[in-house]
C-alpha cells in the first residue's frame, strides 16, 4: 500500500512538473504588443507520409486557434506554414495547409514557406514573410516554439520585439506525455543562453 501510494505521488509530481515546465516555456520571449496585423507561424514536423501526421495536425489546430477574435477584429492575419520536403513528394508546409483547408475548413489567409529543413532555417526563411506585421506568434510544442523565438531574437531582434503568445499551450493537453516533452525540451533547449530562458514580464 505504501509503495503504491509512493508511486502514485511520484506520477502526480511528474505530471505537475511537465505541465509547469511547458507552461513556463510558453511565456518566455513574448510580450503584449498591440497592432493591426498578425502573422501566425506554424512550424512543421518530420512527415514522411502523403498526409499530415499526428504532430503536424495538432500544430495546425494550435495555429488556427491562435488566430483569435481580437486578431480578426483589428485587421490582417496570415497563417504561415513552414516546412520543407517531407520525403513523400510534397512539403510539410503544403500538408499542413491542406489539412487546415480541407479538414478544418480554414478560409483565412495562408502563406507557405516550403524550403526549411531545420528550425534555424524555418526562422530564416519566414523573416521576409513577417517583416511587415505588428505581431508575431510562433506555434509548435512549447519548447520548440521557444527555441524558434530565440532564433528569431538572434537573427532579427527588431522582429523578436513583436513576439506575442500563441495558443500552443493549454492546461491538461498532452498531459500524459508532457513529462517526456519536458525532458526532451530540456535537452533541446541546452543551446539557449541564460537570457533566452527568462520568462517575459
Amino acid at each position: 500500500m505504501r509503495r503504491a501510494t509512493g508511486l502514485a505521488a511520484a506520477a502526480v509530481a511528474a505530471l505537475a512538473w511537465g505541465e509547469w515546465l511547458n507552461w513556463r516555456w510558453s511565456r518566455v520571449l513574448v510580450g503584449d504588443r498591440a497592432g493591426t496585423s498578425t502573422a501566425v507561424v506554424v512550424l512543421g514536423y518530420r512527415n514522411p507520409r502523403p498526409t499530415a501526421n499526428l504532430i503536424n495536425r495538432w500544430r495546425v489546430r494550435a495555429g488556427l486557434r491562435s488566430v483569435t477574435d481580437a486578431d480578426a477584429d483589428v485587421g490582417e492575419t496570415r497563417v504561415i506554414f513552414s516546412g520543407g520536403e517531407n520525403g513523400a513528394g510534397g512539403t510539410e508546409a503544403q500538408l499542413m495547409a491542406d489539412y487546415a483547408r480541407s479538414v478544418l475548413a480554414f478560409d483565412g489567409t495562408v502563406v507557405l514557406e516550403d524550403r526549411s529543413r531545420t528550425t534555424w532555417e524555418n526562422i530564416t526563411n519566414v523573416i521576409p514573410l513577417i517583416e511587415d506585421v505588428d505581431r508575431i506568434k510562433i506555434v509548435s510544442q512549447p519548447a520548440h516554439a521557444l527555441k524558434a523565438r530565440a532564433y528569431l531574437r538572434r537573427q532579427r531582434p527588431d522582429l523578436a520585439a513583436k513576439l506575442v503568445r500563441a495558443e500552443d499551450y493549454r492546461v491538461g493537453e498532452w498531459l500524459l506525455v508532457k513529462p517526456l516533452l519536458a525532458l526532451y525540451g530540456l535537452w533541446t533547449l541546452r543551446v539557449l543562453e541564460s537570457d533566452e530562458r527568462t520568462v517575459s514580464s
